[in-house]
């Protein structure tokens, strides 16, 4: 079956079409929904909130441009607005701090531990660092997005990098002294 066929298979709540979805884009969708979570049971949440959310909507896509974006664009929107239903996006307009450059080793820092200091973030800031540095939003998108002032997106990106410098700093030290 084309994909074409899946989605509208899919559309008329064919089981067998939203497996065959499920298998074709599960993995995507899961990097993803651990990007945007604390840890790994808020990433299934959103990963099962998500499906359903595109399985409902998915009669909406209009096969035009790329479906795998479609879909994507639909689970980190129903992170976000479940987010901003928690009022975890109650961002706080901060004076702008200096742009920061984090110089990391690969030879100490792995893709792991990167992922879970990008998850320890609070919240605001994990969401901004997110849609700016691992999507590829723009300030102006994200503040659209999250209903936020630009100033603010660009703040909690500065206060997200700072974290994660000050956190990858501590390990590389830690992993020098031994």
């Amino acid at each position: 079956m084309s994909l074409n066929e899946l989605i509208k298979q899919c559309a008329k709540n064919n089981r067998k079409a939203q497996e065959e979805i499920y298998q074709l884009y599960g993995g995507k969708l899961y990097s993803i929904c651990l990007k945007y979570s604390k840890n790994k049971e808020e990433a299934q949440d959103n990963f099962q909130d998500g499906f359903i959310t595109i399985f409902d909507k998915i009669g909406q896509f209009k096969f035009k441009g790329s479906f795998e974006g479609w879909i994507k664009r639909v689970m980190v929107n129903t992170i976000l607005l479940k987010y901003r239903q928690r009022n975890v996006l109650n961002l706080v307009t901060e004076e702008i701090p200096d742009e920061v450059i984090v110089d990391i080793d690969d030879d100490e820092v792995s893709l792991d531990f990167l992922l879970n200091l990008i998850q320890e973030l609070p919240d605001r800031y994990r969401t901004v660092f997110n849609l700016y540095v691992l999507d590829g939003y723009s300030h102006k998108e994200i503040s659209k997005m999250l209903q936020i002032a630009e100033g603010t997106s660009k703040s909690n990106l500065a206060r997200a990098r700072n974290i994660l410098k000050q956190k990858i700093e501590l390990h590389q030290e830690s992993q020098q002294s031994i």
